[in-house]
């Protein structure tokens, strides 16, 4: 049994020390939680979505509350499961005013039509499940970064968010999963989509898992997860797998984090630019991004 998470970078935005061992708390309790459920014989798939909802609920990230205000003023996040097992991936792309994106991929995992966008997505949760009552993402912090950004028009001088949040585990079956949830980059084209809910930041099968952050585009054109999991199921260790992969994302300055567990339960996560916050357990205790 093993457990990664991620939240993203530390570098989005301010980088106080405060910040930093809030983080680094935040992560390491999830972790515990994830954890205690994976002793407890939770399957992977459920513990994944599990994390990942406690990371929306907490604005220390950007994923569900907290998340990034696009150009327009509004909130649109993505996010995305998938079960090593069965080899299903589903996933929401640019939902709105719902609280736990992740929550409504896991609702899809058992649809035909496992991957919905925009208006479909905000309809199948408010008509399909009970997951859909309005709530509004956005934190008076959140609101005001996005303030600040108006009044530069081209919004080209300030840091686009990297706080997606993510998780792999490895449950005491020896099943893999990983879930990604993000609010964005923060002030971009409406209708832009993030690689967190595409199998190039969030891919599984019963080799490896792996979930993404970064810059969506830089990992979309690197097909980061996807790679990094084919070449462990093609006989690539999960370090090796994750060097080949990473050392392409340098031909274009990539900016990508990416967190790892293959089927023997090695762990993996490594950036291609400091920091990704992340934290993993297992039974030799917790691990946390210094």
């Amino acid at each position: 049994m093993k457990l990664i998470i991620h939240g993203g970078f530390f570098s989005e935005a301010d980088q106080s020390n405060e910040t930093k061992i809030a983080k680094q708390t935040a992560l390491k309790e999830i972790s515990l939680k994830g954890f205690q459920k994976l002793k407890n014989g939770a399957a992977a798939v459920e513990v994944v979505v599990f994390c990942v909802e406690l990371l929306e609920n907490d604005s220390l990230f950007n994923a569900g509350y907290g998340s990034q205000i696009q150009s327009d003023g509004k909130v649109r996040m993505s996010a995305s499961l998938m079960d090593g097992e069965t080899e299903k991936f589903s996933g929401v792309i640019n939902i709105q005013d719902i609280e736990h994106p992740i929550s409504i991929a896991q609702v899809l995992q058992k649809e035909d039509d496992r991957v919905l966008g925009g208006e479909g997505a905000n309809l199948y949760a408010n008509e399909k499940t009970d997951l859909g009552k309005f709530f509004d993402p956005r934190t008076d912090y959140r609101i005001a970064d996005y303030e600040h950004k108006k009044e530069d028009l081209l919004a080209k001088n300030h840091q686009a968010g990297k706080g997606t949040v993510g998780c792999v585990a490895l449950d005491i079956e020896g099943k893999l999963a990983a879930a990604t949830s993000t609010g964005g980059k923060g002030f971009e084209l409406v209708g832009r989509i993030s690689d967190s809910a595409t199998v190039a930041g969030n891919y599984a099968n019963e080799h490896c898992a792996v979930s993404c952050t970064g810059v969506g585009e830089d990992i979309v054109s690197n097909a980061t997860a996807a790679k990094i999991v084919t070449r462990v199921s093609d006989g690539f260790s999960l370090e090796k797998a994750f060097e080949k992969t990473f050392l392409e994302l340098k031909k274009y300055d990539g900016f990508a984090g990416a967190i790892a567990i293959d089927a023997s339960g090695n762990i993996f996560h490594h950036d291609s630019h400091p920091t990704m916050v992340w934290a993993s357990a297992d039974e030799g205790g917790i691990s946390c991004f210094n």
